[in-house]
């Protein structure tokens, strides 16, 4: 379990962040003034106009892209370079075609001399309870898209990540492989007590598994809303989520929030 203790620093704070790519001729401005906070065991989505910087706002907080402005306080702290513990799941697989699924999920550790039986073992397991039981020695080629993202969400997670970052995983999958694959994803950060931070498209996906959904301008892009979802027990499942009234006045809230940002 990922547990933080009474006082201890949320795994991630964001003051005041701002980004301008600059080309040498021109500048342009992404990000302005941002600021947020992901607690432990949280699950926070952030939407927005298409274009407005949510990719670039994670390369920001994960160190792959420096900050022009501001700070990101992983545990209270500045990280150099990339924060550990951190898995970083995109929308793309990613996955290598010539290795097994069992040998994607454990890329990670071999690249950090770390794989033993042990660590294979563990890996069989996460395949396992996401549905994948029989598939750890087949290949991407025999996958289906949902399948490849839930060895890409294996892969994500057998190291053992605090906090995970998802740049819209789930974005391509057809709905009801969406709504598995985000009650799976839910589960398993829930089980653990990991936090996560999702950016999304799909407004029902962020109210459906959130804590808090972050709603963002056009570019240069601010915080416009900040929506705190209490769903009840309807939260753990996602069909049950989405026929909650709460869900649609939330759907609805937000929907006008991005309408008026200029979607």
């Amino acid at each position: 379990m990922h547990q933080s203790g009474p006082g201890a620093a949320p795994p991630l704070v964001a003051e005041r962040l701002a980004k301008t790519f600059d080309d040498g001729d021109v500048e342009v401005p992404v990000i302005a003034d941002l600021s947020f906070t992901l607690n432990a065991g949280e699950i926070v989505s952030i939407v927005g106009p298409s274009g407005c910087g949510k990719t670039t706002l994670l390369n920001v907080v994960c160190g792959l892209t420096p900050a022009s402005s501001g700070s990101v306080l992983w545990h209270g702290a500045a990280p150099q370079g990339m924060p550990g513990r951190v898995g970083y799941m995109l929308q793309k697989d990613m996955l290598l075609p010539w290795r097994t699924a069992l040998s994607n999920v454990t890329l990670g550790m071999e690249i950090k001399g770390k794989v033993g039986m042990e660590e294979r073992d563990k890996a069989r397991v996460l395949l396992d309870r996401l549905g994948l039981h029989g598939f750890t020695d087949r290949y991407p080629a025999t996958f289906s898209g949902g399948m490849r993202q839930r060895v890409a969400l294996a892969r994500t997670l057998v190291n053992d990540p605090e906090v995970l970052l998802f740049d819209e995983p789930f974005a391509a999958l057809d709905f009801q492989t969406k709504l598995l694959l985000e009650a799976d994803t839910v589960r398993l950060v829930r089980e653990e007590g990991r936090s996560l931070l999702c950016i999304t498209h799909d407004i029902e996906e962020a109210v459906s598994i959130s804590d808090r959904v972050i709603v963002l301008t056009k570019r240069p892009t601010r915080a416009k809303a900040v929506y705190e979802i209490d769903l009840g027990d309807q939260h753990a499942d996602m069909m049950e989520a989405r026929q909650s009234p709460r869900f649609n006045d939330h759907v609805r809230a937000i929907w006008r929030d991005l309408e008026v940002s200029g979607t």
